[in-house]
């Protein structure tokens, strides 16, 4: 009985000391105990992050130029004798190479170079798009055809935990990936409200140490999902952070992503939501091509061309670079499935002078940088207000500098809307002559 016991104790240490030695040899290996959620999440997220270097000229040599040219590492080289360089970080989110950073990392600036991990030379960028009022921009990587890139994943727009493990990922100075770990502070705490810019109201808070060089870069999940994009620290606290939350990213992007921004500046008169699959659209303009094909608030896009877009980047690539400028679109609402044909207009065939006069009875001319009033029609509600030889310095408060986009403004009024126009009106007075500004409103018909 007692030899019968010890066989048993025998076998079950060795039982016990296959499940905790390596496995040798054998083919297959024990789990490394360092490998956890976290390392998985960092293996996975890395390569999409990049370094950003954007170089902005200026009036004057800075004299500091060459003590801080070491640490620029391979972008030093491309410097402009007056130039002043600033460093971010970004994520690609697109795996043509589409990166996502802040705004303010890359705004007034005059070259973008993008540096990715295991890459010896950075790349060429440009902006294709940013939205300052949520700190979001859109860059896209002058890359080698059929060259492709490592994608992050987006997390689910309201997929936040509170207190959850999440990680800052960065690339300071070109230096590398830099990873900090912390948890989710706090969520947003409240909504943005309509034409004010993004603060930390409406920001995630964490305590993942962001670093200077990490604006723009990912705050991820243990899923290694993207739920935020890096873009301040609490510089009176110690070891706050805040990120711009993924809704407000993909709200952004809605806004961003559309084929009036694409260069091709043609009419679609949609927008599609970025965080869904399928694709949804969000909203249709009144009287756009979308309108007109029948594209409802609601609607899931199936295909267009025949194709299933993978995204919204690849949608809209489809929709400015098809052959033909009437697309064919499979969609589907409320189980029902149906074919659209949009018919794609240049902008500036409907956005145009045309449609100023006709909407406020005056006719403009673009002088660049303000607009020129050649005549004011008389039956028009401008007739006893504005004159011929006045300039239209502003819209809305924006500069009256794009003909396409002053028109566009005025469209988006109802009739019986006041338009606010901001004016320069030359005054004679004797041998006298000089300029006065001015402000008036007028009726939309």
């Amino acid at each position: 009985m007692t030899m019968r016991i010890n066989k048993l104790n025998i076998l079950f240490g060795l039982f016990l000391s296959a499940l905790v030695s390596p496995q040798n040899g054998s083919g297959s290996e024990s789990r490394d105990i360092r490998r956890d959620s976290t390392v998985e999440a960092v293996e996975k997220v890395l390569p999409s992050v990049v370094n950003i270097a954007t170089e902005t000229m200026v009036q004057v040599q800075d004299p500091f130029e060459e003590l801080f040219n070491p640490f620029f590492g391979p972008y030093h080289r491309k410097r402009e004798p007056n130039s002043q360089l600033s460093l971010g970080s970004g994520v690609v989110i697109d795996e043509e190479g589409y990166v996502l950073t802040n705004d303010h990392v890359v705004r007034r600036a005059d070259k973008i170079w993008v540096k990715i991990n295991g890459r010896d030379e950075p790349y060429a960028a440009k902006l294709v798009a940013s939205n300052t009022k949520s700190d979001i921009a859109l860059l896209k990587l002058d890359a080698k055809e059929g060259e492709r890139f490592k994608a992050v994943q987006f997390a689910a727009d309201d997929d936040l935990l509170l207190g959850e493990t999440v990680l800052a990922m960065g690339n300071p100075f070109g230096l590398g990936g830099s990873v900090s770990r912390g948890i989710l502070s706090s969520k947003s705490r409240m909504a943005p409200k309509e034409n004010n810019a993004l603060d930390i109201p409406n920001w995630l808070q964490t305590d993942a140490s962001i670093n200077p060089g990490n604006s723009g870069g990912p705050l991820v999940n243990l899923r290694g999902e993207l739920i935020g994009i890096n873009v301040a620290i609490l510089t009176q606290g110690q070891g706050i952070g805040f990120a711009i939350p993924i809704k407000f990213v993909n709200s952004a992007l809605t806004e961003i992503i559309t084929p009036e921004l694409s260069g091709k500046a043609l009419w679609f008169g949609a927008k599609i939501r970025a965080s869904t699959m399928p694709l949804t659209v969000a909203s249709v303009q009144s009287g756009s091509p979308a309108s007109a094909a029948g594209l409802k608030t609601g609607d899931s896009i199936i295909s267009i061309n025949g194709n299933s877009p993978k995204g919204l980047i690849d949608f809209n690539q489809k929709l400015v670079n098809a052959k033909s400028k009437v697309v064919a679109m499979q969609v589907n609402s409320g189980g029902e499935t149906r074919d659209v044909m949009v018919r794609m207009i240049p902008e500036k065939n409907f956005f145009n002078t045309e449609l100023i006069k006709k909407r406020l009875g005056i006719g403009l001319e673009d002088k660049g940088g303000a607009f020129l009033i050649q005549e004011v029609s008389d039956d028009s509600p401008a007739a006893n207000v504005l004159q011929p030889g006045w300039f239209v310095t502003g819209i809305e408060s924006q500069p009256a500098s794009d003909m396409i986009a002053a028109a566009k403004q005025i469209y988006a009024k109802n009739p019986g809307d006041k338009v606010r126009l901001d004016l320069v009106i030359q005054v004679e007075r004797g041998a006298l002559r000089f300029q006065r500004s001015a402000m008036v409103e007028i009726p939309v018909k």
